[in-house]
């Protein structure tokens, strides 16, 4: 059977590709050289004998490593794109504590369980788990994670851990960062977290501070480029709505800006596209009276792709 990530040929056709989507039970979406997704049934498709598999972090010959200081956290969960079939996203436990983790996940989708991994996780090892297509977050099922720890040393035991995750978009808003274990850049969440430590002296004291200090604005830079990639590092989780959001919302921010620091202009690059954003901005730069006209910004470099806000003294 075929699972996402896996590099496959048509048995009737010259045609080569990576599972980026299961369909159903027989039906698999293969994202071909050109970059379509194609849906396509297991009878036709085979796999590419000898192709070696993008996302093989495992060895399972691995030496485990001895710490010479036990400790005591440090599961976490990697979420990273393939290498290959950029639109699928694999799951990789990451140990890199001194316990043995004895390891189930389950999928809960709508109620309907699914029993997706279980094994034994050596200290400082990592394994992947499981594999999804990045279009599809929204249907994502809820992840079920099971933890027992082991060590044969003179400690305490361990309460298990249990955590029901339900990924959204906010989880990936942060930068991706190099996760040495699967030498791959990508998301990384921690699993057993240890729960804040609450100061009862800091937190009394907190009631009773006076009015703290106005942070203080930045001066924006002259030209403002809105597209969402320079934006937000997460931008394949989100839906148009959402990207509308944050685009407005950092034009509103750097509009405020420029007039708190009295520019005389500032350009925001918005693109071409479907003229939403574009339409949006002029909605509020043509009402907001602070703003003595406005106009296409160096269309020899931007075309109809970026607005210029002149204010008034």
């Amino acid at each position: 059977m075929f699972k996402l990530g896996d590099f496959v040929r048509f048995v009737d056709e010259k045609r080569e590709g990576y599972v980026t989507r299961i369909i159903d039970a027989q039906t698999f979406g293969v994202t071909d050289t050109d970059g379509f997704e194609i849906p396509v049934v297991a009878s036709n498709l085979t796999h590419v004998h000898g192709h070696q598999a993008s996302n093989a972090n495992i060895n399972p010959t691995a030496t485990i490593v001895v710490d010479e200081e036990f400790k005591e956290n440090g599961v976490f969960l990697a979420v990273a794109e393939d290498s290959k079939a950029s639109a699928v996203a694999h799951f990789t436990l990451i140990n890199r504590s001194s316990y043995q983790l004895l390891l189930s996940l389950k999928t809960d989708k709508k109620g309907l369980y699914k029993g997706e991994f279980a094994s034994a996780v050596q200290p400082k090892t990592s394994t992947q788990l499981y594999s999804a297509n990045l279009g599809d977050l929204d249907n994502w099922p809820e992840f079920v994670f099971q933890i027992l720890y082991f060590t044969s040393g003179n400690l305490k035991p361990v309460a298990p851990l249990s955590i029901t995750k339900k990924f959204r978009s906010k989880d990936f808003n942060g930068a991706k960062s190099q996760i040495a274990e699967i030498n791959k850049y990508g998301w990384l969440i921690q699993l057993d977290e240890p729960a804040p430590i609450i100061d009862a002296q800091k937190l009394k004291e907190s009631f009773f501070k006076g009015e703290t200090e106005k942070p203080k604005v930045l001066k924006p830079a002259k030209e403002i480029d809105l597209h969402i990639e320079k934006l937000r590092d997460d931008c394949q989780f989100l839906s148009q709505s959402e990207i509308i959001d944050i685009q407005l919302a950092s034009f509103q921010q750097m509009l405020d800006a420029a007039i708190v620091h009295q520019m005389p202009s500032i350009v925001f690059i918005h693109g071409v596209g479907n003229g939403t954003l574009r339409h949006h901005i002029h909605k509020t730069i043509s009402k907001h009276p602070q703003v003595r006209t406005f106009m296409d910004a160096r269309k020899e470099k931007f075309g109809f792709g970026a607005t210029e806000v002149v204010f008034k003294n």
